[in-house]
């Protein structure tokens, strides 16, 4: 896995810093977007992107709920940059809340741009929510650990 860093010698602000893939969150799924994901200004679809976090984000509930969920809830989302076609996309997830038929995920999205001068950017994050339920899509009591 890639790791930049700024040196500190170098006083940057902080938003202008190279960043490094997170090492606190759980890497839960990685994509490169194609050509047919992006608009017309040449930008991935936003809703691509949306799509991308969900399925990310799912990752953590389902195991933490050993079964079957759906999304109930997009709590926040933000764009932080523009996502372009060849970028490398890592999804890194944190459950924030686990309740007693839900579970809270907060999904952060960083790209990885230029292989031969590494660049990392965080381009997106956002809180789900997602709800345990049963066969016939009623709520379920997540499972004790």
């Amino acid at each position: 896995m890639p790791e930049i860093t700024s040196d500190k010698e170098n006083l940057v602000p902080e938003s202008l810093a190279p960043l490094k893939l997170p090492a606190d969150r759980e890497l839960v799924m990685r994509v490169m977007p194609m050509p047919a994901d992006a608009n017309g200004n040449g930008d991935i679809f936003g809703g691509w992107i949306m799509a991308q976090v969900d399925l990310a984000g799912s990752v953590l509930p389902s195991r933490i709920a050993k079964g079957r969920i759906t999304t109930v809830a997009v709590n926040q989302f933000i764009f932080k940059q523009p996502v372009s076609v060849g970028d490398l996309l890592s999804f890194y997830a944190r459950v924030e809340r686990i309740g007693r038929t839900s579970v809270t995920v907060h999904v952060e999205v960083y790209a990885e741009r230029n292989p031969a001068d590494l660049h990392v950017v965080k381009v997106t994050e956002a809180n789900l929510t997602f709800v345990a339920i049963d066969s016939q899509g009623q709520p379920r009591l997540i499972p004790k650990p």
